[in-house]
């Protein structure tokens, strides 16, 4: 069959070559229009109860993570020419396009009683003028006088203070959150420069801007830096610049469908799907090494006597599509198998991923076996330069030995193994499974280091929220004493946690109320009783809540972002450290044990959510997709083995080596401290999907040296095979480790981790296919 796909695309050269060339055009124009993803990753699919309840809290208190953090720390905030630049600063920042609103020291307000209206007045700390030095130092010590603002915008402890930047959600999604973060930046810094003060900046806008232009610029450098050094390793294999381009063109080719493809399907470029367009060059380009080298060696292989040098190209060339189709063709399958099992998880930004890289590594084979042959039957035969690698004294000297020791070193070999992969088993047993929301960034980072900042002076900036529902219209109105209460003591239990700031709930709204209305008596900041309910509940009416104009005036818009309309459910919002997916369930756990001994399920629902919430359960709902997705991958590569092999003992054969890789890298990690988390989970998926292609090809060879050599012995089978597929199956090798180990220079944990790990994989997996796969075949297959 396969010599007859020869004959046609050999025939029909020219219309497959511009077939793929219009695809290519459709594509390129499906490519250029393809943008990145400035949504977080969604790793909760959108039927699950925890996505649900997060998107409930946000179409009913709003967004969560829309707040951008800068601090300082000084002693001098309160020097007049300091404070007028910062409140000045303050006013810029507030002016910026997008920036909804801006909490700072200098915009704070207090409460004062009118008691001839019967209202409390939300007077500015602060006015809006260039205040002096005198005025200033009395300000400050009435703003040090309101609890409400310790912990939240100041840390007295150690003079650091914070500024609080709320950005409108939909800018946050699009690409217009960029230049609203760098102006932001821009203007903090000028005021940092101007002062000789470090500025630091966190909050998940800043995050997620940082993440998404990283992915972008390493997307880039990595796409180039991985064609560059093909193109390195290719001209050292084959000394042939149109080898070379040739190869490229199929790659680049292959790139261009998988940019094509993400917009085709409506996708955006995320963090993984960022990392394909890389991939798909590290794994094609040995698809073009396989079928130059069959090339190269058929051609040699015929003697020139009876062919004209134009028919001798041609047999080369018939032969190197009918012996390596069946072989990239399975080869491809067995990859894109290991990428495209992502897409039967719910998780979207795994499906994308799966599916794109999938497809894309599906549409390589065939992009190389109609791109291929085309150009070779147009380019000059091939010199004796061009050749020459096949006659590497130092590798045949390499494969000489691996002969010998798969020969006569059989149990030394398995012994070895069993040691290494009792060591390795060990070792899995100290892997531990913790992710972080800033995972992906390393500890030099910047944005990594002003988050411990925070961490260390307000406990953090991530949010979690908890919403308090009564179950009844109303029901905040009815027993508010005893719900306040009850919403108060949570509070406390949650602040006395290490990891979590003081939670801002309508109870520190109310004890804020409370001291003013004791005439800003600080000892008077507490909830209230119902007593003083009573007096406050004029106070707190809708009439009092206005200003001269009509409006309502900032405290009792504060009031109400804690309360639903209805005054049927109360926000308690909490600021925490990023304590990571094993400390953090613990945590809640807690938190909810306590809510359960404080409010009555049959008359109150807490629900936990928020950003760090979705974080959690989006890391754990990765992690199970990810290890399921192993099985099935495992499954289906075995199904195409023992489709292409018809042989069990075979299908040990191919899978054992293979499974000895990931065992041994998982032994690695845990001897190492790497932990499970998506990053590196993803490793064992990818790299099964991928160190399988160098046992298929061992093995297809070794079942083709069987039907032409059928009198041989299995030793000299085994033999033939190693010296046939050893010098490609090295030259691959050494392009994909050579090709991952670009990732170990990435910005983020991730792509480190799938560069490191998967470059050790496949290291390990050359090393097993081409020492301990010949002595197995020699072990169970005696004829």
């Amino acid at each position: 069959m396969w010599e007859k796909i020869a004959r046609f695309i050999l025939r029909s050269r020219w219309m497959l070559l511009i077939l793929l060339l219009a695809l290519t055009g459709l594509m390129g124009y499906h490519a250029s229009k393809v943008q990145m993803s400035y949504e977080f990753a969604r790793a909760i699919p959108t039927d699950n109860p925890k996505y649900q309840a997060y998107q409930a809290f946000r179409s009913q208190f709003g967004e969560d993570g829309n707040l951008m953090a800068i601090g300082i720390t000084t002693d001098k905030l309160f020097q007049a020419d300091v404070f007028n630049d910062y409140a000045a600063m303050a006013k810029q920042i507030k002016g910026v396009n997008a920036v909804e609103d801006v909490l700072s020291v200098s915009a704070t307000t207090n409460l004062v009683k009118d008691t001839a209206n019967e209202k409390l007045n939300a007077v500015p700390v602060f006015p809006n003028r260039t205040l002096t030095q005198p005025e200033l130092d009395s300000m400050a010590n009435i703003f040090y006088s309101l609890p409400f603002y310790q912990g939240l915008l100041f840390d007295p402890a150690s003079h650091t203070y914070m500024m609080g930047i709320r950005i409108n959600k939909d800018v946050l999604n699009s690409k217009g959150r960029n230049k609203v973060v760098t102006d932001i930046v821009t203007l903090a810094d000028a005021f940092g420069k101007k002062h000789n003060l470090e500025m630091h900046y966190s909050g998940l806008p800043l995050i997620r801007t940082n993440l998404a232009t990283k992915v972008a610029s390493e997307m880039q450098w990595f796409l180039l830096g991985s064609l560059i050094l093909s193109a390195i390793i290719l001209l050292i294999f084959f000394r042939s610049l149109s080898a070379t381009l040739m190869s490229l063109a199929v790659v680049i080719i292959g790139v261009i469908w998988c940019m094509g493809t993400i917009q085709w399907f409506g996708y955006k470029i995320t963090l993984l799907t960022g990392v394909i367009p890389p991939l798909i060059v590290v794994i094609g380009i040995p698809n073009c090494i396989y079928f130059l080298n069959k090339y190269h060696t058929a051609y040699n292989d015929i003697n020139g006597g009876i062919f004209t040098n134009e028919s001798r190209k041609r047999v080369a060339l018939t032969a190197m599509i009918s012996r390596m189709g069946v072989v990239t063709l399975f080869c491809n399958i067995a990859a894109a198998i290991g990428f495209a099992v992502f897409g039967l998880t719910k998780s979207a930004v795994l499906k994308e991923f799966g599916i794109v890289a999938g497809i894309n590594i599906m549409a390589l084979f065939f992009i190389s076996i109609m791109f291929i042959p085309a150009v070779l039957s147009f380019l000059p035969d091939p010199k004796k330069r061009h050749t020459k690698y096949l006659e590497n004294k130092w590798l045949l000297a390499i494969l000489d030995s691996l002969e010998r020791w798969s020969s006569n070193h059989k149990k030394l070999i398995y012994g070895v193994t069993a040691i290494v992969l009792l060591l390795s088993v060990a070792g899995m047993f100290r892997l531990k499974s913790v992710g972080y929301i800033v995972d992906d960034l390393p500890k030099t980072d910047k944005i990594y280091k002003d988050l411990k900042y925070f961490e260390e002076h307000f406990k953090g900036v991530m949010p979690l929220e908890i919403v308090v529902d009564t179950k009844q219209k109303q029901g905040l109105r009815r027993n508010p004493v005893q719900t306040f209460a009850r919403i108060d003591s949570l509070s406390q239990f949650i602040s006395a946690q290490s990891e979590m700031a003081r939670p801002l709930s309508i109870v520190e709204g109310l004890k804020f109320a409370r001291q003013a209305y004791y005439n800003g008596d600080s000892s008077a900041y507490k909830a209230p009783s119902e007593a003083d309910l009573l007096f406050l509940s004029q106070y707190l009416s809708a009439k009092a809540s206005t200003d001269s104009n009509g409006k309502q005036n900032n405290f009792n818009r504060v009031i109400a972002s804690f309360m639903d309309s209805n005054r049927r459910m109360a926000r308690i919002s909490v600021n925490m450290k990023d304590v990571g997916s094993k400390r953090l369930p613990e945590l809640i756990s807690t938190i909810e044990d306590r809510s359960r001994q404080l409010f009555d399920t049959a008359k109150y629902h807490v629900e936990f959510t928020g950003t760090s919430v979705t974080f959690l359960e989006g890391s754990a709902f990765i992690i199970n997709g990810l290890k399921e997705s192993i099985l099935w991958a495992f499954l289906l590569i075995a199904l195409c083995m023992l489709y292409l092999f018809r042989s069990f003992k075979i299908l040990i054969c191919s899978l054992i080596p293979n499974i000895i890789p990931l065992i041994i890298t998982a032994g690695v990690m845990g001897w190492a401290g790497v932990a499970i988390k998506p990053s590196t989970v993803l490793v064992f998926s990818v790299a099964l999907g991928i160190a399988i292609d160098i046992t298929i090809r061992f093995l297809v060879n070794y079942k083709q040296e069987m039907s032409i050599n059928n009198k041989k012995t299995s030793q000299e089978l085994v033999i033939d095979t190693i010296h046939k597929t050893g010098i490609s199956i090295i030259y691959t090798s050494l392009v994909l480790i050579a090709g991952f180990v670009i990732f170990c220079f990435s910005g983020f944990g991730g792509t480190q981790a799938l560069g490191w790990l998967t470059s050790l994989t496949l290291v390990l997996a050359t090393l097993t296919n081409l020492i301990f796969l010949p002595a197995l075949l020699l072990t169970l297959i005696k004829k």
